[in-house]
């Protein structure tokens, strides 16, 4: 089990790296790098491809294939295969251990099928040139994985639940809160597989206005390639506009909420309370900074990251309160048990 227990932690720090470093491979324009899949130009690495390469590269030097972005893009590919057998090999311990009250092989079984599924998005990412619905399903999907790794590692390494009784309402809040905040990073995955970070470049106002010119229809078309509309033209700036403000409106209500959800936490449970609080605030600057700056690459990158993180805290703030839950109806069933046993040995003494 202490095997299992290990795996479980190492599968989920690599699954951040995945994750980070796949967003910054997206965003310095380095999907295409090695564009076919899996190996590069057929070849097990660019190394082995550098004569295609170069030639692609002389052929056109600002566009998307270079030694560079090919490395970026294959090492991208050898971190993902290297998580995806890791975890395999997790879920192999899983129903070895399936009697552990730690393991969770349902879970881990559930966790193989979603890395299968990565890999066709990642596949897909490539064969289908950056199309926008792939793209973003493939960061959710890795972000899928990184909280029920989060999960996993929780119920693996028996992390403490919350005792005390909380208001009936906590619960509800904060598995509402997450729902919100993975729309929300499906909507900051549209507005970055779409190049729309910048469409608004002003803030807080979006091109000097609070309701901008927006074409909402074919911002949010999911069938279409990358920078054009269903009809195969090219996306206008107001759809481009559409998609950023949606985020940013976005932002600002599921920012609030979380921010509600932990103030709420602060007067039961302070550390997950100022742990959410800082995310939320981290990620709110990093957002805005990213928009008054032009989006630099490492705030773009740090920008996703904040994501991750998110997510990572409110999968452990719905293993706490899901804990108090059940914690507050133990000792009601506790209490029925005793009045029973109780009641059956006064029959019996008035039998007697």
């Amino acid at each position: 089990m202490r095997l299992y227990r290990r795996l479980v932690l190492l599968a989920l720090l690599l699954t951040v790296v995945v994750v980070v470093f796949g967003a910054y491979v997206r965003l310095a324009d380095a999907g295409l790098g090695c564009p076919d899949w899996p190996g590069c130009y057929g070849q097990l690495s660019p190394h082995h491809a550098a004569e295609e390469i170069g030639t692609a590269h002389a052929a056109d030097p600002h566009g998307p294939v270079s030694p560079a972005k090919a490395w970026k893009e294959m090492l991208h590919r050898y971190l993902a295969a290297g998580l995806g057998l890791l975890i395999l090999a997790m879920a192999v311990l899983a129903w070895r251990h399936r009697r552990h009250a730690g393991s969770a092989p349902g879970v881990a079984t559930a966790l193989v099928g979603v890395v299968l599924i990565q890999g066709l998005l990642g596949k897909w990412t490539v064969t289908l040139l950056l199309k926008p619905a792939i793209v973003t399903g493939h960061l959710l999907g890795g972000l899928t994985v990184l909280a029920l790794l989060s999960w996993m590692a929780l119920r693996a390494h028996g992390a403490r639940r919350r005792t005390q009784r909380v208001p009936p309402g906590l619960a509800l809040a904060a598995r509402v809160g997450f729902v919100l905040l993975i729309a929300q990073i499906a909507l900051g995955g549209w507005t970055s597989t779409n190049y729309a970070a910048l469409a608004c470049p002003d803030f807080p106002a979006c091109h000097g206005s609070f309701y901008p010119p927006a074409d909402y229809g074919h911002a949010f078309h999911l069938v279409r390639e990358l920078g054009m509309t269903a009809d195969g033209e090219l996306l206008p700036l107001a759809a481009l506009t559409a998609i950023h403000w949606s985020h940013r409106v976005g932002a600002a209500v599921v920012g609030g909420f979380l921010l509600l959800v932990g103030g709420l936490l602060l007067r039961r449970d302070a550390l997950p309370g100022i742990v959410l609080i800082a995310a939320v605030v981290l990620q709110i600057v990093l957002g805005v900074a990213n928009v008054l700056l032009s989006l630099p690459l490492p705030l773009a990158v740090a920008h996703n990251a904040g994501a991750a993180l998110l997510v990572a805290v409110m999968v452990w703030i719905n293993w706490r309160v899901a804990g108090e839950g059940r914690a507050c109806r133990a000792p009601v069933s506790d209490f029925a048990a005793g009045a029973r046993v109780l009641a059956l040995r006064r029959i019996g003494n008035g039998r007697g």
